[in-house]
């Protein structure tokens, strides 16, 4: 990876060390973090990962947000430190959100924030239980016209995992998905070092090859996001090859008139990891906006 010294800040946040948590959820052991105060009058903060991340890809973000809240970051089952499934779907993300959600004690009205596949999974949580909460922010959630193709994923998501020798070796084949320029390799390294595990004949990557299924592009997410019964906001790169300059204008019209939408400027799919602290004043002015 890299031996690029960490700022300040980054290891102040990371100073910050989340107590860590099991919830049982259909029969599979749920694992999330947790950061701030044991109560606390403004909403709580859950945190949803991508499509092969883990809650810890928000450890640097999540201490900027809870001085005064409590927030919390989840393993979606078949990722992280959760446990595995025969099968993944919104069928089963869903409960497992709402399931967090009350064993973090993240108050009555919590907000939700998902990146790209966390994303889509907080759309179909908003979908029945929108009316519950504060708020959602989309992180580069890419939704395209019901015209538009889409690639078959298929392949991607049921080859094996690569087995790696030993965990220099791994380390070194972290890559982003999809590809993209980082400059900060600190937060890479991080990042790579709490997403591999080892196993028979070596080490491997934590995710199951399954969980990464895209199933959830089946149900109708334009539907659950124009019709959330809750405020949402979206912010995205505007170098992003997900969220790209024609989808973030198809997506606007999907906005109500006054809902925020922030294009992040020299930033890619992984904003957060681009520009993080941008990102978290960026999602403070959206809170501020709420009220929240």
């Amino acid at each position: 990876m890299t031996d690029q010294r960490a700022p300040d800040w980054f290891q102040r946040a990371l100073a910050h060390e989340p107590t860590s948590h099991r919830v049982p959820v259909l029969d599979c052991d749920i694992h999330y973090l947790r950061w701030g105060p044991a109560a606390s009058e403004r909403p709580g903060i859950l945190f949803l990962h991508a499509g092969g991340a883990h809650a810890r890809w928000w450890s640097f973000i999540a201490p900027f947000l809870a001085e005064d809240r409590a927030v919390a970051a989840i393993d979606f089952s078949g990722m992280g430190d959760s446990g595995r499934r025969e099968n993944y779907s919104s069928e089963c993300h869903v409960p497992e959100i709402g399931a967090v959600l009350a064993h973090a004690d993240l108050g009555q009205r919590p907000i939700i924030v998902g990146h790209s596949f966390g994303g889509f999974m907080a759309m179909c949580y908003g979908n029945r239980h929108g009316a519950d909460l504060s708020g959602m922010v989309f992180v580069d959630t890419p939704l395209r016209p019901a015209v538009e193709a889409k690639a078959d994923p298929t392949q991607a998501y049921t080859r094996p995992k690569p087995v790696h020798p030993d965990l220099d070796t791994i380390l070194k084949r972290f890559r982003l998905g999809p590809a993209q320029p980082c400059g900060n390799g600190y937060i890479l390294d991080y990042i790579a070092r709490h997403s591999v595990t080892e196993c028979e004949g070596g080490w491997t990557w934590k995710f199951d090859v399954a969980a990464r299924g895209a199933s959830h592009h089946d149900e109708p997410l334009v539907d659950y996001l124009t019709s959330l019964a809750c405020p949402k906001a979206l912010i995205y790169g505007g170098d992003s090859s997900m969220v790209t300059s024609d989808i973030a204008a198809y997506m606007r019209d999907l906005f109500k008139p006054g809902e925020p939408i922030i294009c992040m400027p020299e930033a890619h799919h992984h904003l957060f990891l681009d520009q993080p602290l941008a990102f978290v004043a960026a999602l403070r002015a959206i809170l501020s906006g709420w009220n929240a």
